[in-house]
């Protein structure tokens, strides 16, 4: 997608935009009244003061939190139109301070560990209204059924589904407002609570107020991804949708508000023992049927939004070092709709330990949010450098970051208090993310800096001989290399010796290819530069971040384009097939490393290294993450010394 598609998503205002964006961006925000209240009341008996004090607080934190942070400032931080962490990683790595990877790291893993958590809740409390007709309804297997539907329907692609998402959520929002309408149309009493004197109360007055931040928090959560999906809908679209949404949102919190105070004294369970879920006594009876299967078709987009949301964002972690190579299927033409298997698997079977630890959504809540407020503020803390980059005055950015980070960090100080109910299960799962985009980035670190590169200069001589030296059998008419060398006139030592020393390749052409991952997500161009006519050539593709890695491809397209040119002469140079028109055949040699005995590393290099090669068994093997056919691919094994002594003193014995 070129930068000026980009600029006309951000810039234009459709209907049909709009209505895309409630099927895609809002789903697991939109799905937060179905469990918000009930988690804020919790067992405790009714109270005005903590009701009028919790809807305060959601207002302002959707209103500070959401739409300016997000929708307002953080929706201005695009990367050629796409968002998230990894995209505004991706802009503000250019400033070269080192340690910006440690949030942009964190923030993704935070990202991802939260997205297991979200479909179970929001499907599990959708279904929980059936509940209300039959109150020994073991809930367990629906939830798990819907979600295993969910997750097998992946591999076919989301195009079809899609279509029904967007007039799907606005039924959603349209049926939120109007039951939250009802409700104040009785009590206007709760529209008090849009005064931040409630929210400031509740939290300095009552013993527990403080701690009830780590619930509103949940009235928040798909922030986050509502940046992440921005590539897909546009700027302009989202900020004009939100209008909608918010309003939506709000009715119905303060109608669930409205309707918790006439029943002050009371508990949820006195009220209906049941179904203790404030969302769905606002239903008249007669709708109650219809709320709850709209109720879970709106869970299971807000899922869709969250597994297509993890696609993109371990496409993405793959392409900035932080991710092992796994298989990446393109089930649709759309832009950006990936599949990745070994992702939707994980995601399911973490999804299924969910729901069979905690059961209900009731235990779900004390472990939400914990994981999600760590990527704010990781987010945050990237977004002052992307401020600093735009040469915002410091009198804007200081008062700005400082403002969010107390905020940020009081919803993580509540949302601690969750740790011992079930928050340390996605602060695991986050840690064991973390760790493994940690080793992976470490040990390319480590890797690069002992590889050893080399002048091509100093070997054109040798290759052009080798060429025509008839004495050494022919390996190939064109033999390619992939290079991770930057610069145009260098070269892996390891590549030179795999030609003249590891077995001599007489080829008639050689090849170099580079691929460079850009900063931008889609770009598609490449560079062919001339070494030694007719004999050695070299390709520098640059590729965006969120764009596949087909090498083959591309390189067919090239050999054409170069081939219309008149740039070079592909035919077999046997003199047989040559005089036939016969097209040469093309060799790929790779190169696997593996960890050589005679490396002196230090203890943490040595961890380092050992976990990656471990982790690489489960990783897509080289030749397939480049997209190469394996027929005209060899695979070498080079030993990887760190740290080889530079001399071993031995003594001569006669």
């Amino acid at each position: 997608m070129s930068s000026s598609n980009h600029h006309d998503l951000h810039s234009k205002f459709t209907f049909a935009g709009v209505l895309i964006t409630l099927g895609i961006i809002y789903g697991d925000i939109g799905t937060s009244p179905l469990y918000v209240m009930k988690a804020i009341i919790g067992d405790h008996a009714i109270a005005k003061d903590i009701v009028l004090g919790g809807i305060s607080a959601i207002f302002w934190t959707l209103t500070l939190q959401t739409t300016l942070k997000y929708v307002i400032i953080t929706l201005s931080a695009d990367n050629n139109g796409e968002g998230g962490i990894f995209a505004l990683y991706a802009l503000v790595r250019r400033t070269r301070v080192k340690w910006l990877i440690v949030p942009a790291i964190i923030g993704g893993s935070a990202l991802l560990a939260d997205g297991i958590i979200t479909p179970p809740i929001s499907v599990s409390s959708a279904v929980e209204g059936l509940k209300t007709y039959y109150p020994e309804l073991n809930t367990v297997p629906i939830v798990i059924t819907i979600l295993c539907v969910l997750f097998v329907i992946q591999q076919f692609g989301t195009s079809l589904v899609g279509k029904f998402f967007a007039p799907m959520m606005t039924i959603w929002f349209g049926m939120l407002a109007v039951l939250g309408i009802i409700q104040i149309s009785h009590n206007f009493e709760v529209l008090n609570a849009v005064n931040p004197y409630y929210a400031i109360h509740l939290l300095s007055i009552h013993p527990e107020g403080f701690y009830v931040l780590g619930f509103v928090f949940l009235c928040t959560t798909g922030a986050e991804a509502l940046y992440s999906d921005m590539g897909h809908c546009g700027r302009k679209n989202i900020r004009i949708s939100w209008i909608f949404v918010k309003i939506a949102l709000l009715l119905n919190y303060f109608g669930q508000g409205s309707y918790l105070i006439k029943h002050e004294g009371e508990t949820l369970r006195s009220i209906n023992a049941n179904n203790v879920n404030p969302f769905y006594f606002i239903m008249p009876d007669w709708f109650l049927p219809f709320g709850i299967v709209i109720a879970t078709m709106a869970a299971v987009i807000a899922s869709q939004a969250l597994i297509s949301g993890s696609f993109t964002l371990i496409n993405e972690a793959m392409r900035l070092s932080f991710w092992p190579k796994v298989t990446i299927k393109y089930p649709s033409d759309l832009k950006g709709q990936l599949y990745i298997p070994s992702i939707n698997w994980l995601l399911l079977a973490g999804c299924i330990g969910i729901v069979l630890y905690f059961e209900e959504s009731g235990k779900m809540e004390a472990a939400y949010g914990l994981a999600i407020v760590m990527c704010m503020i990781m987010t945050t803390l990237l977004l002052t450098y992307y401020m600093v980059i735009k040469r915002i005055s410091g009198f804007i950015i200081i008062p700005i970051i400082l403002l969010y980070l107390t905020i940020e960090f009081s919803f993580l100080i509540a949302c601690l208090d969750k740790f011992s109910h079930g928050g340390y299960v996605t602060l695991i799962i986050a840690a064991g993310l973390i760790f493994v985009m940690s080793i992976w980035h470490a040990a390319k670190r480590i890797s690069k800096e002992y590889t050893k590169i080399v002048k091509i200069d100093n070997y054109k001589k040798v290759l052009a001989e080798l060429s025509v030296d008839l004495s050494i059998p022919k390996y190939a008419t064109h033999l390619v290399y992939m290079t991770n060398a930057n610069r145009i006139d260098e070269i892996e030592e390891k590549v030179m010796y795999s030609i003249l020393q590891k077995r001599p390749k007489r080829a008639d052409m050689y090849w170099f290819i580079h691929v460079n991952v850009t900063n931008e997500p889609y770009r598609k161009d490449y560079r062919v530069t001339e070494i030694l006519k007719d004999d050695l050539y070299r390709i520098d593709f640059n590729l965006g971040f969120r764009e596949p890695t087909k090498i083959n491809l591309m390189f067919k397209e090239v050999i054409k384009d170069m081939v219309a040119h008149g740039e070079v002469d592909i035919t077999s140079r046997y003199e047989s097939l040559h005089k036939n028109n016969i097209i040469g055949d093309f060799k790929f040699v790779l190169s696997e490393k593996f960890l050589s005995y005679d490396s002196f590393m230090s203890f943490y290099e040595k961890f380092v290294m050992n976990t990656y090669f471990f982790i690489k068994k489960f990783s897509l093997s080289e030749e397939r993450a480049f997209g190469l056919d394996s027929s005209s691919v060899k695979v070498e094994k080079f030993p990887m010394v760190l740290h080889a002594p530079e001399k071993i003193e031995l003594r001569r014995v006669h």
